[in-house]
């Protein structure tokens, strides 16, 4: 029987920069909300454009005739727009949260009348690391167990019966596991690779 698991969210390395763009944008709004505030409560707006550059900018910008922009100004202007579509667009999608569902502790049905014993996760993934690697055709194995499922990877030899060594292995999680009064549910076994090297006796 699982035991409440929880709401967790992935958080990937990348969204740091977002949150780093993010806050200069923030910045920046904020910056001239300010200027505009000034403006409006009837600050000089030549303080205000020694301040902030607005109407200097807007004049530049105003002034400009299309005989003044270059083909190649265009293409770089169009260049720029793009790359900061593409990376602006891929920044937040990373920075969406992605929630998933924790690992929870495992409650056994022991007779006790003193509390409860309960199973960590990482015990259930050195139960089925240990079952699975004793199997001849295995060469290595890993475990990671979740709130529904318990997922074994391993790597066969070269000579090994894929189908077969894929089924032995997981005959001998559950086994491990019925052998401890544990139940998971669903265990999933994923062949990770093949180890040319390894040349053990195959069961």
């Amino acid at each position: 029987m699982i035991r409440g698991p929880g709401i967790g969210i992935e958080r990937k390395a990348s969204s740091g920069v977002g949150r780093v763009v993010l806050i200069l944008l923030a910045l920046l709004a904020l910056w001239y909300g300010l200027m505009t505030i000034l403006l409006a409560v009837g600050v000089d707006p030549g303080t205000v454009n020694l301040i902030s550059g607005y109407r200097t900018a807007y004049d530049f910008l105003a002034g400009l005739t299309p005989d003044e922009i270059s083909g190649l100004a265009r293409g770089v202007a169009a260049g720029a727009g793009i790359l900061a579509f593409l990376l602006f667009g891929a920044l937040a999608l990373r920075m969406l949260p992605r929630p998933y569902r924790t690992r929870g502790d495992v409650d056994v049905d022991l007779p006790s009348e003193r509390g409860a014993t309960q199973v960590e996760p990482k015990a259930l993934e050195r139960i089925a690391k240990i079952a699975s690697s004793n199997h001849g055709s295995v060469s290595s194995a890993s475990a990671r167990y979740s709130a529904d499922a318990l997922a074994v990877g391993i790597k066969l030899a070269a000579e090994a019966d894929l189908a077969g060594s894929l089924e032995a292995a997981q005959q001998r999680v559950r086994g491990a596991l019925e052998q401890h009064g544990l139940e998971v549910g669903r265990i999933d076994v994923t062949l990770t690779g093949i180890d040319t090297k390894c040349r053990r006796e195959l069961a």
